[in-house]
């Protein structure tokens, strides 16, 4: 796994994704599943029930592909990537709406749109297969 690093991104990022969701539910008490604004988890990132439930699966995805083959870890990396770039330019205009049902805050989008970054990077960018001279 070490000589991969879409296996070493995906597991590394899937279990601190894992330790969000878990610490988030400490934030969220008399919190609503999907109440539009949240309680703080260390003090800046704003987080609902909804929104831990969403790391738990995101980051038990990562570990299960980071654990489990160059491919998977790839595609996962990826995909997720991607979904972190569109929730980071939707979040832009769901900060203070009814719509804003994750909870997010201007911090949210900052580390959403950073964790897009590193994993559409490392996805998108390593280990490209190499094409055969003929």
């Amino acid at each position: 796994m070490s000589s991969s690093p879409n296996r070493l991104l995906a597991t590394a990022f899937g279990a601190v994704y894992l330790v969000v969701g878990i610490l988030g539910f400490t934030a969220t008490a008399g919190v609503g599943f999907i109440d539009t604004s949240g309680g703080l988890l260390l003090g800046i990132f704003e987080v609902n029930i909804l929104h831990n439930v969403a790391h738990l699966l995101i980051g038990a995805a990562l570990v299960l592909a980071g654990t489990s083959n160059v491919a998977a870890a790839r595609a996962l990396n990826t995909s997720i990537g991607a979904v972190y770039l569109v929730l980071g330019i939707v979040g832009l205009f769901l900060v203070g709406s009814a719509a804003n049902i994750l909870a997010i805050n201007a911090a949210d989008n900052v580390l959403h749109f950073a964790s897009a970054a590193v994993l559409l990077a490392v996805g998108l960018g390593a280990e490209k297969p190499v094409k055969a001279r003929a």
